[in-house]
């Protein structure tokens, strides 16, 4: 069991940045595969990044070369950072987390989500 809390959404103007965090409970945490997850009004909750426990990463399309998924094992600490920020990337952005080193699969664990805004 692992659970899961988001800091650092806000408003920021387009091309802006903002940092992500997600702070994990539980002694296995380097385990766990994480996600970072976001959904906008009206829209499916979409896989943005992920990173398995050896450090492996996954970026959707879009973010390619703006967003960056990183980890910190002994703090049980997941990062998102977001660079160049655009208005489409508005959404709730969830932490998640599942056992195992498949990153692009179902999570298990969520988080209670945080707002990201990007304003034009």
């Amino acid at each position: 069991q692992v659970q899961l809390v988001e800091s650092g959404g806000g408003l920021v103007q387009a091309g802006g940045s903002l940092r992500l965090d997600c702070a994990a409970s539980g002694r296995t945490f380097s385990t766990y595969a994480m996600g970072w997850f976001r959904q906008a009004p009206g829209k499916e909750r979409t896989l943005v990044a992920a990173i398995s426990n050896g450090g492996r990463t996954y970026y959707l399309d879009s973010v390619k070369g703006r967003f960056t998924i990183s980890r910190d094992n002994a703090k049980n600490m997941m990062y998102l950072q977001m660079n160049t920020l655009k208005p489409e990337d508005t959404a709730v952005y969830y932490c998640a987390a599942r056992f195992g080193t498949a990153i692009v699969a179902s999570y298990n664990y969520w988080g209670q989500g945080t707002q990201v805004t990007v304003s034009s």
